[in-house]
């Protein structure tokens, strides 16, 4: 090195241990082979890193049951989400499409106790009717980060760090964490209803709170 020039360091790249086989919920074009980081707005718009529409989502409020509509950024309508009434640990439908039929059941997502000091969800997959969820999510250190794993182990699927930046690793389908962030953002793990909820969810409150 010549005498006074100076030594200016790389900075490290950050990298992410792969699953071991990718997770497929929704379609196998939502599959990456790099990590997603994606940005969720007040108005629910989904973004990149770039700023591009990814997804958008849809209320419809005025119905028996609460609903989303998670939609592409050319309006197709790729996962409608409904909250089922009468249920003690506040459970959510996701199915495939518009459809509400139990054949194209894509998940769902409930507490994982009916009473909780952190966030923890179970997610089932339609065809599983057992007891033992196929992901879970777990509130972080601060209730403003969350992360989404592979059934009862510690492989992370997903991250959602200050509130909107949801951070997806290699090979893990980026819409079905997008759809599940949706529920986590409706406030499943808490008690209330109506507009209370509807005010959380249009002013971005906290996620996992």
């Amino acid at each position: 090195m010549a005498t006074g020039q100076a030594f200016n360091p790389v900075p490290a790249m950050r990298t992410y241990p792969p699953v071991e086989h990718p997770v497929v919920v929704i379609g196998p074009q939502y599959l990456a082979q790099y990590p997603v980081e994606l940005d969720v707005n007040i108005d629910f718009k989904v973004s990149d890193i770039n700023g591009t529409l990814i997804f958008q989502v849809k209320s419809k409020l005025l119905s028996l049951h609460d609903r989303r509509f998670l939609k592409d950024a050319a309006g197709n309508t790729v996962v409608h989400l409904r909250k089922k009434i009468m249920t003690m640990h506040r459970r959510w439908e996701a199915f495939r499409g518009k459809s509400k039929e139990k054949n194209d059941l894509l998940f769902t997502a409930k507490k994982s106790k009916l009473f909780q000091f952190k966030t923890e969800l179970d997610v089932f997959l339609g065809y599983n009717k057992g007891e033992v969820p196929d992901f879970k999510v777990k509130e972080g250190y601060s209730k403003s980060s969350c992360s989404i794993l592979l059934g009862d182990s510690n492989t992370t699927l997903a991250q959602v760090h200050g509130r909107h930046t949801l951070a997806i690793m290699p090979n893990v389908d980026y819409a079905f964490i997008v759809a599940l962030v949706v529920v986590i953002l409706n406030k499943i793990n808490a008690n209330d209803d109506g507009d209370a909820a509807i005010n959380g969810f249009m002013n971005g409150l906290v996620l996992c709170s």
